[in-house]
C-alpha cells in the first residue's frame, strides 16, 4: 500500500491493511493525482512518510523487493499466531510465498514441515530450510502428523482439499490462508469443533510491522528467491508465472526502460 486514510481505528492501531479507504500500490485510483498507481512498473513514486520503509543496505534490492509482498504476506501471520522457536510449523504449497513463509520459519528456530504436491520440490524445501517434506496427496504420510502442528501456513493459491490439514493442528492449533484460492473451500466443521482448532486468513502487515520484517530479514540475510528480468520479458514473464516456471519472483529492472 501507499496510503490509507490515516484516520480509522485500524490505521490508529497500526494495522493498515485493513483500512477501509487504502490506497494500493498497484491499479488503484490515486488520491492526490487522479489517475491510477502503477506499483512496479513505476520508475519513480512519491509517498507520505509514514508509507516510506527503510531497507537494510545489506540486502540485495531485486531480492529485497518481493519482500514487500511475498515477505509481509507471510511473516503477518506467523508472527500474529506466536510461532517462535521450538514450535511446529506446517507450510503448504512452495511457491511466491510459500518459500517465504519456508524461510521464515526456519529463522525462528521451528521445526518445518513443507507439503507439497510434487516431489520435484523436495531438494529446493529442503535447501530454503524445511526439516521434512511430505507429498500431500499420500494420505498416509499427512495422517503420521495428525494432530501435532503448532500452526500452518496454507500458501496454495490453486483450489486444494483443505479438509487434508484441518486435523493436523494440534489443539488450539492454527491454519492461516494467504494463497487465496478461486473458489470456495469445503471445511470439515468437526475438524476444527473437536481440536478447537482454527482456520483464519491474512493479507499484508501495517507499516510498522512490515518494517519490522524488513529488520528481521537484515539481521538474518533474508531475501525472496528472484529471477531478474528486463522489461522487455514482463509478458513473456507472465506467461512462465502462468505455468509456474519461476523460483521463485520475478523482479522487473526498470533501469531498462533507459536501454531500448
Amino acid at each position: 500500500m501507499v496510503d490509507s486514510d490515516r484516520t480509522c481505528p485500524e490505521c490508529q492501531a497500526g494495522l493498515e491493511q485493513f483500512c477501509s479507504n487504502p490506497t494500493y500500490t498497484y491499479n488503484f485510483p490515486d488520491k492526490h493525482l487522479g489517475g491510477v498507481t502503477y506499483g512496479g512498473y513505476s520508475d519513480s513514486i512519491v509517498v507520505d512518510e509514514r508509507f516510506v520503509l527503510r531497507v537494510p543496505s545489506n540486502l540485495d534490492h531485486a531480492g529485497a523487493a518481493p519482500l514487500l509482498c511475498a515477505g509481509i504476506t507471510t511473516y503477518s501471520p506467523v508472527r500474529h499466531w506466536g510461532v517462535t522457536k521450538g514450535k511446529k510449523v506446517g507450510v503448504a504449497g512452495l511457491g511466491g510465498l510459500g518459500h517465504m513463509g519456508v524461510k521464515f520459519a526456519h529463522a525462528l528456530g521451528t521445526q518445518v514441515v513443507v507439503f507439497t504436491t510434487s516431489p520435484k520440490k523436495k531438494q529446493d524445501a529442503l535447501r530454503l530450510g524445511a526439516d521434512e517434506v511430505v507429498i500431500s496427496r499420500n494420505a498416509d504420510e499427512m495422517q503420521k502428523h495428525a494432530g501435532s502442528f503448532d500452526f500452518i501456513l496454507d500458501a496454495v493459491s490453486a483450489d486444494h482439499e483443505i479438509s487434508a490439514y484441518i486435523h493436523l493442528p494440534r489443539r488450539d492449533g492454527n491454519i492461516t490462508l494467504v494463497g487465496a484460492p478461486e473458489k470456495p473451500l469445503a471445511v470439515s466443521a468437526f475438524g476444527l469443533i473437536m481440536g478447537r482448532r482454527s482456520l483464519s486468513g491474512s493479507p499484508i502487515g501495517g507499516m510498522a510491522e512490515t518494517q519490522e520484517m524488513l529488520a528481521f530479514c537484515g539481521q538474518r540475510n533474508i531475501t525472496t528467491d528472484v529471477e531478474v528480468i528486463p522489461i522487455q520479458k514482463v509478458n513473456e514473464a507472465y506467461e512462465r508465472l502462468l505455468k509456474s516456471d519461476v523460483k521463485y519472483r520475478f523482479s522487473i529492472d526498470m533501469a531498462s526502460l533507459t536501454s531500448e
